[in-house]
């Protein structure tokens, strides 16, 4: 086992070293074409730019995110100190203003929207039609009128994506509180027993809304997640709050800033996401270098993620809840399918969906057609959220 970990972690090494050094002699026509961007984290070093995902949240963080987060978590304590059976109600508030302040009232207004049809149409109590409201909603963020109307409220291009993430995140929580409603109406706020078409009360309509608001503008989860299902969320907020160490809290912060600065580090070391969107760059990589592109690729992948969850699963748990679990390392994995399942926490979710709730109207077996339903829901849900592009060449 050690001569296994040593030659692995040699290979590595070396792989990185030779795209290193491709990264380096092609610096000057990669530059010219992507304009690599002048580094910070090591001295005389240019940084690559192109992971948009990377630089999207890293800007976001540095301008207000980071910020707000740390905001968060003081206003959760101090509800938690002087005011715990409104705790939630506080948290929902500060969630609502956060994401005014970013977002604008136009695009709160449109959040608002999507959170107030959704919870018409859960009234049905129908899993499809709740399914179907959800992916209609979702499929509007690909319609071209809409974008130029939702990007005219903006001064800046980052401003809609953010509000784009925001939507598209929002309307899985939608999912998961209506079918939620549908299946276990009392979790979400509703009589146990009511058949559709029923006329609700108002105040119950009220506290329902309540609710989903309080679900969806959750701060630490509402941009960029993870996913945590509504029965989860409903579960745990409502648990005091526990008694978190200095000692914890600070070795959680430090273990977020590793995973940073080794993150960065491999954008200034090598420029792997530059190289591999030109196929000509492809074509010329030695057979090392190709390795080290294809590893450095799913690394840097792995530990953006660590990152991005990271710091949003330590603010979770100060707050009682248990966030999804972090990704594994990839290189200790076989399969792709368990690292891409571990990153999303998506394919969990809705598979919690089908198996757990038994008169979903996937479940028709435990093998056949309820197998099935899980990666057709979560390919019109991926198809529904970034569309279809059609590559004519």
């Amino acid at each position: 086992m050690t001569a296994y970990w040593i030659l692995s972690f040699s290979s590595h090494l070396y792989s990185f070293y030779q795209l290193h050094r491709f990264s380096k002699e092609h610096e000057v026509s990669l530059d010219r074409e992507v304009q690599l961007e002048r580094g910070f984290l090591i001295w005389g070093f240019k940084k690559d730019p192109t992971d948009f995902e990377w630089s999207f949240w890293n800007e976001w963080a540095w301008q207000s995110l980071l910020w707000s987060l740390i905001g968060h978590a003081v206003v959760s304590r101090l509800a938690a100190f002087f005011l715990p059976q409104f705790r939630l109600a506080v948290l929902t508030v500060y969630g609502i203003l956060s994401a005014g302040w970013l977002l604008g009232v136009r695009g709160l207004t449109l959040l608002m929207l999507h959170l107030s049809i959704s919870l018409v149409v859960a009234q049905l109590r129908s899993p499809i039609l709740s399914w179907f409201c959800s992916l209609l909603l979702l499929s509007t963020l690909n319609v071209t009128a809409f974008q130029d109307l939702q990007r005219g409220w903006y001064t800046s291009e980052d401003q809609y994506y953010l509000l784009l993430f925001s939507t598209a995140v929002c309307t899985l929580r939608c999912i998961s509180f209506s079918l939620e409603l549908c299946w276990c109406p009392r979790k979400a706020g509703g009589p146990n027993h009511c058949p559709p078409l029923e006329v609700q009360g108002l105040k119950t309509l009220i506290f329902q809304f309540y609710k989903l608001t309080a679900y969806c503008f959750y701060h630490p989860l509402f941009y960029n997640g993870p996913i945590v299902t509504y029965r989860d969320f409903s579960e745990q907020i409502d648990r005091p709050v526990c008694k978190v160490s200095v000692v914890y809290v600070l070795s959680g912060i430090l273990r977020v800033c590793v995973w940073w600065c080794l993150a960065e580090f491999m954008i200034h070391f090598m420029y792997m996401h530059a190289i591999q969107s030109n196929e000509t760059y492809l074509e010329m990589l030695p057979p090392w270098a190709l390795g080290g592109l294809a590893l450095a690729l799913v690394q840097f992948f792995y530990v953006k993620y660590l990152v991005l969850f990271g710091v949003v699963s330590l603010l979770v748990r100060l707050d009682g809840l248990e966030p999804p679990k972090l990704p594994r390392c990839v290189s200790i994995m076989y399969s792709f399918t368990g690292m891409w399942r571990d990153i999303t926490a998506f394919t969990d979710f809705l598979r919690s969906f089908v198996l757990y709730h038994s008169n979903s109207p996937f479940s028709i077996s435990s093998t056949g057609w309820s197998s099935l339903a899980v990666p057709v829901v979560a390919f019109l849900y991926c198809f529904a959220q970034v569309g279809i592009e059609w590559d004519m060449r």
